[in-house]
């Protein structure tokens, strides 16, 4: 029998919910090891809990609640970040398509509703299967330290 390891998510299926903003990032820390690139006004980090291997998040540095609080440098940052994210996933990744949306408050799906961002998911052909349907389990080929380090290579 195989077996699938994902010891990562067993902090976060048993553990306490942070309350605090996880895209209010400062320069050391958790999630500076999990940020790939940053622009000017904008950052892009790795999804500690991935939909598919390569799941990225872009943020504003500036905790905004949705698009409509962004001004237009923010903006175009934010836009240029997720073009350079989608080809440098390209490139390393090679996926066959992405998903690319902004889920904007919590009946929309938004995890993190106070602060933007939008969420880059490499797809590929095939890549679901019997697994999520019927164990309710994402099988991830690529650990984050790995992915990240492959990222900023």
């Amino acid at each position: 029998m195989d077996r699938l390891w994902a010891p990562w998510r067993s902090k976060f299926v048993r553990g306490k919910k942070k309350k605090k903003c996880i895209f209010c990032v400062k320069k050391t820390g958790a999630a500076e090891s999990r940020i790939v690139k940053k622009s000017k006004f904008s950052f892009a980090m790795l999804n500690t809990y991935p939909y598919n291997n390569g799941h990225v998040m872009v943020s504003p540095y500036r905790h905004v609640k949705d698009l409509k609080g962004l001004d237009d440098r923010e903006l175009l940052d934010i836009m240029n970040l997720v073009q350079d994210m989608q080809r440098l996933l390209e490139k390393k990744l090679k996926p066959h398509g992405f998903n690319i949306g902004i889920n904007t408050g919590t009946v929309a799906g938004a995890g993190y509703k106070d602060h933007i961002h939008i969420h880059i998911v490499p797809r590929w052909s095939g890549d679901t299967n019997f697994m999520p349907v019927t164990g309710t389990t994402k099988v991830l080929p690529q650990s984050l330290k790995e992915l990240r380090r492959l990222l900023k290579s």
